[in-house]
Formats: C-alpha cells, sequence, structure tokens
C-alpha cells in the first residue's frame, strides 16, 4: 500500500539524509512530509538539546533550509512543510515566499511557547487557509510538561491547551489543522488526566475532547504521529477502531519519529481497504496545497 509520513523531519534522531531514505525503504514508506521547527533555541526541550544538530544551524531545532536540502535531493520522496514564527512581523511574507519559491504545501510544525489564538498566529493560519495549506500544531498542555530541575524554566508549553484549539478551530474555519503531540492526544479520554500527566496510560473513558472537536469541527484532523499518538490509539484499541470508522477522512499516518509501530497497531485493527488507503495516503493528500 502506498504511504505518506505526514510528520517528520531532517537530521532527526541522529538520521541524515542516506539514513532517513534507507529507514522509509526499510519500513515501506513512498514520501515523507519534511516539517520545520524555527522556535527560538531557549524554548526547546533541555532533553532535545544534546543530541540536535541545531548550533550547526542558526541555533533553531529544525531549520527549513535542511528541510529543502533533503528534498532538492530526492523530490520523488519528499513533501516541503515550513512554519516561520508567527511573532516575527514578517511570518506571512515568510510563508507566501515558501510557497511561492519552493512549492511547500503545508504550514509546519507550529510549535512554539505562544497561545495559538494569539492574533498574530492566527493572521498566519488564515493565510495558510486563504493558500489552502493545512496546519500542524504541536501542542504541550504546561501543567503536564514539567521542566527537567536543571531548566531555567518550570514548563515546556506549546500553544496552550485543547481549549485553545477549540478557540482556534471557530477562528479560522477555512482552515485544516492537525492536532498532534500530549496536549493533544492525551485528551482521547474524557478525564482529567491530560491536565496533569503528558502521556496518559491505562483504559479509555470514550467521548473525550478529541473526539468532541471531530464532531464539532470539520476542520479539524489527527495527526497520529510521535508517542503521544500512538500510544493513544493504543489505550483502547476497540475505540480507536470505532472512531476510524466514524470519521474516516480525519485520521492522517506520520511519525515523527523512525519506528514502524504506528502501522503495526492500525494494521492490526482489521479496518477495510478503503479506511487504510485514507488513512496511509489519501486523506491528507486531499488537505495538501496543490504545487503549481
Amino acid at each position: 500500500m502506498f504511504k505518506i509520513d505526514a510528520h517528520n523531519h531532517p537530521d532527526f534522531c541522529g538520521l541524515n539524509f542516506e539514513k532517513h531514505i534507507k529507514n522509509m525503504d526499510e519500513v515501506g514508506i513512498n514520501k515523507t512530509c519534511l516539517l520545520s521547527w524555527e522556535n527560538p533555541w531557549d524554548e526547546n526541550y533541555m532533553s532535545n538539546m544534546a543530541g540536535s544538530p541545531s548550533p550547526l544551524y542558526d541555533n533553531v531545532p529544525i531549520p527549513f533550509k535542511r528541510c529543502l536540502d533533503y528534498y532538492e535531493k530526492a523530490p520523488e520522496r519528499f513533501i516541503l512543510g515550513y512554519c516561520p514564527d508567527p511573532r516575527h512581523a514578517d511570518a506571512i511574507v515568510k510563508m507566501k515566499s515558501a510557497i511561492d519559491t519552493y512549492g511547500v504545501q503545508i504550514c509546519g510544525e507550529v510549535k512554539f511557547r505562544m497561545m495559538y489564538d494569539n492574533p498574530d498566529a492566527v493572521d498566519l493560519f488564515r493565510f495558510c487557509g486563504e493558500m489552502g495549506l493545512p496546519v500542524v500544531l504541536h501542542i504541550d498542555n504546561a501543567d503536564a510538561h514539567k521542566a527537567h530541575p536543571a531548566s531555567y524554566r518550570k514548563h515546556y508549553w506549546y500553544g496552550g491547551d485543547i481549549y485553545t484549539l477549540d478557540r482556534l478551530l471557530e477562528l479560522c474555519p477555512e482552515t485544516n489543522f492537525l492536532g498532534h503531540a500530549p496536549g493533544f492526544w492525551g485528551c482521547i479520554s474524557n478525564d482529567d488526566d491530560w491536565k496533569t500527566i503528558g502521556y496518559p496510560q491505562g483504559p479509555v473513558v470514550r467521548g473525550g475532547l478529541v473526539e468532541q472537536l471531530l464532531e464539532k469541527h470539520s476542520n479539524l484532523y489527527c495527526d497520529c504521529s510521535a508517542g503521544s499518538g500512538c500510544s493513544a490509539l493504543s489505550r483502547d484499541t476497540e475505540y480507536t477502531k470505532e472512531l476510524m470508522m466514524k470519521f474516516p477522512g480525519r485520521f492522517i499516518y506520520a511519525r515523527d519519529e523512525f519506528s514502524n509501530n504506528l502501522s503495526e497497531l492500525i494494521d492490526s485493527l482489521g479496518l477495510p481497504e478503503e479506511i487504510l488507503e485514507g488513512f496511509y495516503h489519501k486523506n491528507f493528500e486531499a488537505l495538501l496545497h496543490e504545487k503549481k
């Protein structure tokens, strides 16, 4: 089956270009969407600092120019994503230039220490909606993501929380958003664990805020990547199957790492072929900005 990894990064987890391609081939991925992450260095996690090559690259964790480098080496294997810092006055100008000059098809990764319903962020996201680009949001709730004791910061939070997302979806009805990360996936269960636990475990109380927002907002999609997505979907596999059947066009295959864990989980659910086709590539393809 054709597969698109809708969320990954260049030079990530110790993999360079050659290793990235090799990994894609090993797990049967045809294309990968490469996302930048251009937040200020002091907004990064302590745990990411030691293993990241970003001191070599302008002190942002994942600069767009590294995404572009991979793409130019193998345009048939990669899809370009980019997100400027919405707090910068030239954010929309940069976004437009990335679309017009380089064929960027998605805005991401949005991973900044700011509320995503901030007016400057909303302006950028509305522009993306006008241009037909979906937006990938990393959400980490402050009280669930305590900082390392050696850190200057007490929390590592990005975007606000699930209620910020709810407001944003209302503010930008013409923009499609992909929810991602612990602050999103912790809300699969209808309880309050997400408020204080980054990666809740155990049985799911059905009807959580993820399902509620999918019902309420047609512009919300689920980026199933990383430990947060895979672990959330593993908590109650029958419920996961029900959700994917109920919202067949809204779940998107993505990794944000280099294992095959998510594929193994989803393939074990016994989903119909058309649901799997949507999950692995068609749902994402339907969202992408059309290159000119």
